[in-house]
């Protein structure tokens, strides 16, 4: 049976952190989908369309990556792609709890989704999209925090 994990979040925008995770995780399974989801409480920075096609370029030479969007719970669109593993990533303790929460509820709504996570690596780990979002947004340098460059106005 083919390893499939969703990568979910809001990814607003990706990080370097994001990526890190990724690079790890396609040795971890056999197909990775960067699952950019709705998160209902936040208002977007980036338009899902434009950062889809960036991480779409910036994996398109990894055939086992896939990036897609989705709105609803990420149980069901786990289902609805035949993962049976979320991919998380953990900067500190407060990311391990907030985590860990989620993990518990999904796994009550979908009781064969394991979630699996990495910690993220200590040069990466004050990296925060919020950080990155008010930085940008006041003009500063976010090119050491992200792959690919970010739209000039937003």
């Amino acid at each position: 049976m083919k390893r499939i994990a969703l990568f979910p979040g809001s990814f607003d925008p990706f990080t370097n952190g994001h990526l890190d995770v990724v690079r790890r995780g396609v040795g971890l399974f056999d197909e990775l989908i960067i699952a950019i989801g709705t998160n209902s409480s936040k208002q977007r920075y980036l338009p899902v369309d434009w950062l889809t096609g960036q991480l779409q370029a910036l994996f398109q030479h990894e055939p086992r990556v896939l990036v897609r969007s989705y709105r609803g719970l990420t149980t069901d669109f786990a289902r609805e792609t035949g993962a049976r593993y979320l991919l998380r990533g953990l900067r500190n303790t407060l990311d391990f709890e907030y985590e860990n929460a989620i993990a518990q509820a999904n796994r009550q709504l979908n009781p064969e989704l394991e979630t699996v996570f990495l910690i993220t690596s200590p040069l990466l780990a004050a990296v925060s999209s919020t950080i990155i979002r008010e930085i940008h947004r006041f003009g500063g340098d976010v090119a050491p925090f992200v792959p690919f460059d970010l739209p000039a106005a937003i």
